[in-house]
């Protein structure tokens, strides 16, 4: 769906922090999360949005960069460290080290200022239907544990756990393109099923960047990857055994 064709409606329990120092932006963004009815608070500074963040979780922030208490990126690892929320960087840095760095720290996706209000939404709305997928899987499936090459994952909870026992933490995002990975497993795809979208940009890099988190959680090496490989100008192939249970 193209930002043209958003209509308002929009799921009402859904809750969005904000956290953007700069009052004018501050307002965009909430006038255009108010059309769309999604619940909505705005924070001018991280720390205050960390003491709420102790308080309750939401489904999804929007993160500034430049705050004027502590540094953005740190602030987004903070949050990917303590929850499973969407995370999305709205900042006014258009340096591709930035953007690789924000995805890298656990970001679910960046948008650059000056944006277009509604193409934030759709974006918002991307992010969300990605986290709450785990959440629409069957009954059945959501009892399931899979195991792979010593490892375990634990759909109900999206947990991974290593050979060694030990929980390697996902976003949701991350344990959700893991879920993709192993209900196909030595099938080879594409980039647009990984992410769940269809109308993704062929140059769009975001989702390498996922993969490369993805990767070191499965202490998979990026340079000569034994689960997770790269088929050029096809997609990614997850190369092992699955047993379900």
């Amino acid at each position: 769906m193209s930002p043209n064709e958003l209509t308002p409606a929009a799921p009402a329990e859904k809750l969005i922090y904000v956290v953007e120092d700069d009052l004018a932006v501050a307002r965009l963004i909430s006038g255009v999360l108010a059309e769309y009815q999604f619940r909505h608070e705005t924070f001018r500074a991280g720390h205050a949005f960390l003491q709420r963040l102790r308080q309750q979780a939401p489904d999804l922030c929007i993160v500034d960069l430049g705050l004027p208490d502590m540094d953005g990126m740190a602030l987004v690892r903070q949050i990917r460290e303590r929850h499973r929320c969407g995370v999305i960087i709205l900042t006014g840095r258009g340096h591709v080290g930035d953007r690789v760095m924000g995805l890298e720290s656990g970001a679910d996706d960046y948008i650059m200022k000056p944006f277009e209000p509604r193409e934030l939404v759709a974006r918002v709305r991307s992010i969300l239907r990605r986290c709450e997928a785990p959440g629409e899987i069957g009954d059945a499936a959501r009892q399931r544990v899979a195991h792979f090459s010593g490892w375990r994952f634990d759909v109900a909870r999206l947990s991974l756990y290593a050979p060694d026992g030990g929980e390697r933490p996902l976003s949701a995002g991350e344990g959700l393109m893991l879920l993709r990975f192993l209900e196909r497993p030595n099938r080879v795809l594409p980039r647009e099923q990984l992410l769940g979208q269809h109308d993704i940009s062929p140059f769009d890099r975001s989702i390498d960047v996922r993969i490369s988190r993805l990767r070191r959680k499965l202490e998979d090496d990026s340079y000569n990857p034994r689960l997770i490989k790269t088929v050029y100008g096809a997609g990614y192939l997850f190369v092992s055994s699955v047993v379900w249970e």
